[in-house]
């Protein structure tokens, strides 16, 4: 069962914190390294964005943020509640990529961001809003904080629809995903979580429903490797 309210915002808090050192490890194993892919793909969203700034929201240990500032170099402001993956994440950062200096992590909650109006000419958020307790509240959040015309860019997990692909992603979410991860991570229940959630996360036309509710304009939705994941995009009005 998936906690909601404020008891899943500390699940959460506290299940990232305790996989942080794991973290990036998992994502690459569990995706074989199809994730490098997907963070390509939602940063090329934001060509057109060449001075920013950027906020990436849920930047964990910050790996979109340092894809965004490698294929463009602007500014990347960098927002999570959990402060362990961004401590993490800096500190990678630091040690080994040439444009850290681009990025500036702040520890805080997407569903009231310690952030001005209107700041941000474009914003992603990577495998975030499926573990926001309200999504409507964070989408209203980032709305409020976009330049107008700016442009909004979600990767979440989605649940492949073919038949054949359906039962065996089905299959490897329940079984093989929370033991690997447990065994690697030593918290089995992180990746129980993480099957669960992405079970019981939106299909992708509703939540096109509910960033269209929330305000954005020009909304779609792209699936990407049959539907395992898919791209959200919309903008602000002018």
């Amino acid at each position: 069962m998936v906690p909601t309210g404020e008891e899943k915002k500390r699940f959460v808090r506290e299940k990232f914190a305790a996989v942080t050192r794991r973290y990036d490890l998992l994502n690459g194993l569990l995706s074989l390294y199809i994730d490098h892919y997907w963070r390509w793909v939602t940063a090329r969203e934001l060509a057109e964005f060449r001075e920013g700034p950027i906020l990436d929201l849920c930047a964990g240990t910050l790996p979109l943020s340092a894809e965004i500032v490698r294929q463009i170099p602007r500014p990347v402001v960098a927002v999570d509640f959990c402060y362990e993956m961004l401590h993490f994440g800096r500190a990678k950062l630091v040690s080994g990529h040439k444009k850290s200096e681009y990025i500036f992590p702040i520890c805080g909650d997407g569903e009231s961001l310690p952030l001005p109006d209107m700041t941000f000419q474009a914003i992603t958020v990577a495998f975030g809003v499926r573990n926001l307790s309200k999504p409507d509240q964070g989408l209203s959040e980032m709305l409020r904080v976009l330049t107008p015309g700016g442009k909004l860019a979600i990767l979440e997990f989605s649940r492949p629809r073919t038949p054949l692909l359906g039962p065996l992603y089905k299959f490897y979410l329940y079984r093989l995903l929370p033991r690997m991860g447990g065994i690697i991570s030593g918290d089995r229940e992180a990746y129980s979580y993480l099957a669960e959630s992405i079970q019981s996360f939106y299909e992708p036309e509703e939540l096109v429903y509910i960033m269209e509710k929330a305000g954005y304009g020009e909304v779609c939705f792209r699936p990407l490797t049959m539907g395992i994941v898919t791209l959200y995009t919309g903008r602000k009005p002018s």
